[in-house]
């Protein structure tokens, strides 16, 4: 079996559309694609919870919390939960992406450059199955978070 055939396989088991795809460009690309695509499997998973588990959350909320208010008047009003998780699904989504996004480029322009030069940055970097670091590094996570989204149920309208 190849590296990309594993690559393959792995992408696979992932759930990735274009498993193969996504392994040569690993491959030949030298891009830590595996790595990413965890990533933000990882956060899309999470992203579309608000969606999916939204008959859960609406209720728990309703019951508690800082905006049951909020989330009375709205179902008084006649949104669904289906419709409220759709709302908030679409909050994190944007969400993420502002985060994937400052992580990549954390200097937003809300600085003086001469405070700027002077902040800390940030990486996220790829590490080996025994917990090594690789040397790759996961930049630009955000340009793929579209690629990434989930088709379906949970990654479209309930």
């Amino acid at each position: 079996m190849t590296d990309i055939d594993k690559l393959t396989a792995l992408f696979e088991a992932l759930g990735a559309d274009d498993a193969q795809g996504w392994a040569e460009s690993e491959t030949e690309e030298n891009i830590p694609q595996l790595a990413r695509y965890r990533f933000l499997r990882m956060a899309w998973q999470d992203i579309d919870a608000w969606s999916s588990a939204a008959p859960h959350w609406v209720e728990a909320y309703r019951k508690d919390g800082p905006v049951s208010a909020v989330v009375e008047r709205a179902l008084g009003l006649g949104l669904t939960a289906g419709e409220l998780g759709e709302l908030a699904r679409e909050v994190a989504r944007e969400t993420a992406f502002g985060v994937l996004y400052g992580l990549a480029d954390p200097a937003d322009g809300d600085l003086p450059p001469e405070v700027e030069v002077q902040l800390p940055r940030w990486r996220l970097v790829e590490l080996s199955p025994q917990g090594e670091p690789t040397g790759r590094v996961l930049g630009a996570l955000y340009e793929d978070l579209g690629e990434v989204e989930p088709a379906g149920p949970a990654g479209g309208v309930v």
